[in-house]
């Protein structure tokens, strides 16, 4: 076989988070990076597949390791506006040169072409309207700012 057997699947955009966070609490060094965390404070998310408000209370467990690469873990609640209650779990990547990643260590702004953000989102929630969430894969790509976070979310087709 000298190609793939299926035709490679497609993204289509689901919804976009508006996460507004703390400062970062800097725990010192851990397992070889910088560890921080930053709390979740609220939020919205908006798109066509999803409205929702962002609960406060979750947070981001960042390890920047050496050569530009932030691992990120970012967990935290949705109230859909229907009053569905959605976990949300997503891992992923930050990398950047080193001068990129300490001026967002800082909180500075940043242009989101100056490094790459992806994540890879699963979510829990009961049955009912938004059961689709935990039955599909997501790709999301990520823009740090310093007061909050963007993220826009695709759906796997």
């Amino acid at each position: 076989m000298t190609g793939p057997s299926a035709p490679p699947p497609g993204l289509v955009f689901a919804f976009s988070a508006h996460v507004e966070i703390a400062p970062p609490v800097d725990r010192g060094e851990v397992d070889g990076g910088r560890a921080r965390f930053i709390a979740i404070t609220g939020g919205r998310i908006s798109g066509p597949r999803l409205t929702a408000t962002v609960l406060p209370g979750g947070g981001d467990w960042q390890t920047i390791l050496p050569g530009g690469v932030t691992r990120v873990l970012a967990r935290y609640f949705l109230q859909a506006d229907d009053g569905t209650v959605i976990g949300i779990e997503n891992p992923g990547l930050r990398v950047a040169s080193e001068a990129v990643t300490e001026r967002l260590a800082r909180d500075e702004p940043v242009e989101p072409d100056a490094y790459y953000f992806r994540t890879t989102p699963r979510f829990e929630v009961a049955e009912g309207p938004h059961a689709w969430l935990a039955r599909t894969v997501f790709v999301a790509r990520g823009i740090r700012r310093p007061t909050h976070v963007t993220i826009d979310f695709y759906c796997v087709e």
